[in-house]
């Protein structure tokens, strides 16, 4: 196996499991404070979280996606993009820090929600900063030191929720802690990443309005974006109550927990594809091939579980008082799933510099979002909000699906999707039959047997497996193709 396919598996599996535990913690954190602040404080700590979306939405401008793709093209001078890039990002950031209380002042919020928005927009700071040095370490296949660096942020945040709840310090440091998060992901972060490369602040104003104008579809694509996966909650803030905000997120912080692992994937291949597609064709279609497979794999079983856990799920999260919670989850089972793949087909574009095609889709399906929250909101609350996060989520995925086609002449491999499917079928029977099990020993169960069917048909095959249980391999000499 080559050096490049095992950083890969390693780095899956180390990033991976450091997401595996922050999202365990993470639902810890979730627990805590679900039950210390109820469904009308979660309904407020929600509405925060997604001014923070908000706020990332509004000053991303794209700079990630192509900075990434454009420190992994070959001949790239690292310390000049990333020095540029952080400038403008810094930048940005303060301005967000300054303006945010004028935000606030035109919602009709409490004093203590509009206070929580201003920290979270000094949150945003930390973590927009940080985020541009991701691509250094995608391009290295070491995004195991993103998500360990992460982790650590996620320990410091789940420990200062643990404190606020036990000494009763209220809403506020709730919301501080995601301050925490940040402020240390960053520091860990940022040191890490002088390993790589040493740069400095670069102010060159022809270099900005090159990067700017490369990367604005994609900036206008991540506020369209916004539109359609966070807008609902500030919908359901401003039309209904703050209960139902918190019955909804509740439901939707499972499927937030979940969505790092495609997000995760598709950034160990992106640099891949984005050297291939446009230069050895048959190498990027078998990396885009293999990845199409590791989502189906993953996705099936996420559906088929959470369509018949949803009620142990929720009870874990938030307890009984949450349980109208558990109809919304089984609606944002299906999001979860084509979140997966419209994904998938979003990077795949931008790897063939389709970003201006593909804002104008990302465009439509926020139009589409909005629109049906207008109409199913105010009638249906909570379940109108997940109905429209699933039905745009499967049209990302439509759209984006035919413009890779019609674009690029590509198309994902089906190989095995049959076997994975009986996977999910057989799965689900044991689900059925075996319901009234413990749930952790029926999620186990239901795994394995999934798993298993896989084997039997051989949805995966000995050299895969062992491909992911190989050790760090040297460093690397070239892209290689192999997942």
């Amino acid at each position: 196996m080559s050096s490049t396919s095992r950083r890969i598996a390693y780095n899956a599996i180390v990033s991976s499991a450091s997401k595996i535990i922050g999202t365990i913690l993470a639902l810890v954190s979730i627990g805590f404070i679900t039950r210390y602040l109820g469904k009308d404080g979660f309904g407020d700590y929600s509405t925060v979280l997604a001014f923070f979306a908000f706020f990332s939405a509004i000053a991303d401008l794209g700079l990630y996606s192509i900075s990434t793709r454009e420190i992994s093209r070959p001949e790239s001078d690292e310390r000049k993009i990333i020095g540029n890039v952080f400038a403008i990002r810094l930048l940005i950031s303060f301005g967000i820090v300054i303006i945010s209380p004028l935000v606030v002042i035109f919602f009709p919020y409490s004093q203590s929600v509009k206070i929580g928005i201003i920290i979270a927009a000094s949150a945003y700071f930390f973590a927009s900063s940080y985020s541009v040095l991701i691509g250094l370490f995608q391009k290295r296949l070491v995004m195991d030191k993103v998500a360990i660096g992460e982790l650590i942020g996620k320990i410091f945040q789940v420990a200062v929720v643990v404190a606020v709840v036990k000494m009763n310090l209220g809403f506020r440091f709730i919301i501080g802690s995601l301050l925490v998060n940040m402020l240390v992901s960053f520091v860990v972060i940022y040191l890490w990443s002088r390993k790589y490369i040493v740069f400095r602040l670069i102010f060159d104003w022809p270099a900005w309005k090159a990067f700017l104008k490369e990367s604005y579809p994609m900036g206008i694509s991540a506020i369209i974006v916004f539109a359609y996966f966070k807008l609902d909650t500030i919908l359901l803030s401003v039309l209904k109550t703050s209960a139902d905000v918190g019955i909804y997120n509740a439901a939707y912080k499972v499927l937030e927990s979940i969505i790092f692992f495609p997000a995760m994937f598709i950034g160990l291949v992106m640099p891949i594809m984005a050297r291939y597609i446009f230069h050895e064709r048959s190498k990027f279609d078998l990396v885009a091939d293999k990845t199409f497979k590791v989502f189906l794999i993953f996705a099936v079983p996420l559906l088929v579980g959470l369509s018949f856990l949803s009620r142990d799920v929720i009870g874990l999260i938030g307890g009984a008082v949450f349980s109208e919670s558990v109809g919304v989850l089984k609606i944002l089972a299906w999001a979860l799933t084509f979140v997966f793949f419209g994904n998938y087909f979003t990077n795949i574009l931008i790897a063939g510099n389709m970003q201006k095609k593909l804002m104008k889709i990302l465009f439509v399906c926020a139009i589409f979002n909005i629109s049906l929250n207008f109409v199913l909101i105010p009638r249906y609350s909570y379940l109108g909000a997940a109905v429209t996060s699933s039905l745009t989520e499967f049209l990302v995925v439509i759209l984006s699906g035919y413009l890779a086609y019609r674009e690029l002449n590509y198309h994902p491999s089906l190989e095995k999707a049959w076997a994975i499917l009986v996977g999910g079928l057989a799965m689900a029977g044991s689900l059925f039959i075996f319901r009234g099990l413990n749930f952790f020993i029926l999620v186990a169960t239901s795994t394995l047997i999934y798993f298993l069917f896989l084997w039997i048909f051989k949805a995966i095959s000995a050299e895969e497996i062992t491909s992911l249980i190989s050790k760090k391999g040297e460093e690397v000499r070239e892209y290689e193709p192999v997942i």
